[in-house]
């Protein structure tokens, strides 16, 4: 071993999501995200809206904050 130590080897694992776009409108897509590691699913309503998840998603695994317009843990999430 090298001597070095990784205190979070959860931020070297790949996020996994599941994209499905169900309508393109606008010069947009909408339809849901589904993260699979964090076994959620979210509507999404524009391509910048789904970028929001995905960098979301990465800071809660990284244990930082999540944007207040497009969160995982909100009540609206798809079932």
């Amino acid at each position: 071993m090298d001597g070095t130590k990784d205190t979070n080897k959860s931020q070297n694992k790949d996020l996994v999501f599941y994209v499905r776009v169900q309508y393109r409108c606008n010069s947009s897509w909408q339809g849901t995200i589904q993260w699979i590691d964090g076994k959620q699913e979210k509507k999404f309503r524009s391509v910048l809206e789904l970028g929001n998840l995905i960098n979301n998603a990465r800071d809660i695994r990284s244990g930082g904050k999540q944007n207040i317009a497009t969160k995982w843990q909100d009540k609206e999430s798809a079932s």
